[in-house]
């Protein structure tokens, strides 16, 4: 009886072991793609008013962990019996994120913000705001959805030669890691000047004042790199789906370096999609127009 306890705390000692060993080459592989999820949702949790920054984040985290219970069981189910499935998820996803990389670009570039979030939103109703706050919970869960599903598929291919059970628990580990990881960095992000206010009200002393002034001072500046950055990863990820789920399009770009060639193939595939999309919602707008 001692003996078959004795084994099974060994059995599971290296089963710990391998899911540890796996769950560590897994987020290297998985490191880019997080790195480009930290800098697309901290975009995507900014520009709200500073009452509102945590309690949307919630929002967006809550629906991020919700992807991650619904993409788990499918990606094992689809890895095992429809591996070709996720490719075209996957697809369908990236042109989603190179229309949105896009689509930020021409919002940027054509339609630059002449007014700031505050002054904006004080010209707004009240269920006029909480439509926006909803709008973009909704737009950031999908895209977070989205890269959920890279996450997970290139977790999932770093353990394909292991045993089920181990399968489970290292993916299960990363998609935690992405959630937990990646929002509670955000959150520390956007509460950066809170931080530094209080620091100042404290009035320690000149060190304590000093950075105080340094947190609320560099806020601006990461939140309009977090912005940049994430539209690029927005425009980069999609590109490196494309080139690395469809043959032709990876011979095509196989002399360029990677870097670049994701970015070709994300700004081409995302003018696409934008005009498509901007064509069928004028073509609606003018049909509207003609209905009695």
């Amino acid at each position: 009886m001692a003996s078959s306890f004795f084994a099974l705390l060994d059995d599971i000692s290296v089963l710990m072991d391998d899911v540890a060993t796996m769950s560590k080459v897994a987020t290297q592989k998985t490191a880019g793609i997080l790195g480009d999820d930290l800098a697309v949702n901290a975009e995507k949790a900014s520009g709200f008013l500073t009452n509102r920054e945590l309690p949307v984040l919630w929002k967006i985290g809550k629906g991020s962990l919700i992807n991650k219970i619904i993409i788990l069981p499918f990606a094992f189910l689809l890895s095992a019996f429809a591996p070709l499935a996720i490719s075209l998820i996957l697809i369908l996803g990236g042109i989603y994120l190179a229309y949105e990389g896009v689509e930020k670009i021409i919002e940027l570039l054509f339609h630059p913000r002449t007014t700031n979030v505050s002054e904006k939103r004080a010209e707004m109703t009240q269920e006029e705001v909480i439509d926006e706050e909803n709008s973009k919970v909704k737009s950031a869960i999908l895209v977070d959805f989205i890269l959920s599903i890279e996450i997970i598929i290139i977790a999932l291919s770093t353990v394909t030669q292991s045993d089920l059970i181990i399968r489970i628990a290292v993916v299960t580990l990363i998609a935690l890691l992405a959630t937990v990881g990646v929002y509670g960095i955000v959150a520390v992000i956007i509460r950066m000047d809170d931080i530094g206010f209080k620091l100042l009200k404290s009035n320690r002393n000149k060190f304590t004042n000093a950075i105080g002034i340094a947190l609320v001072n560099a806020l601006p500046v990461i939140i309009k790199t977090l912005n940049v950055i994430g539209t690029l990863a927005l425009i980069l990820v999609s590109g490196g789906i494309f080139t690395h789920n469809i043959e032709i399009i990876h011979q095509l770009v196989a002399p360029l370096p990677q870097l670049m060639a994701d970015a070709i193939i994300g700004l081409i595939t995302g003018i696409i999609a934008f005009t498509i999309i901007s064509l069928l919602n004028k073509w609606k707008t003018s049909n509207n127009k003609l209905l009695p």
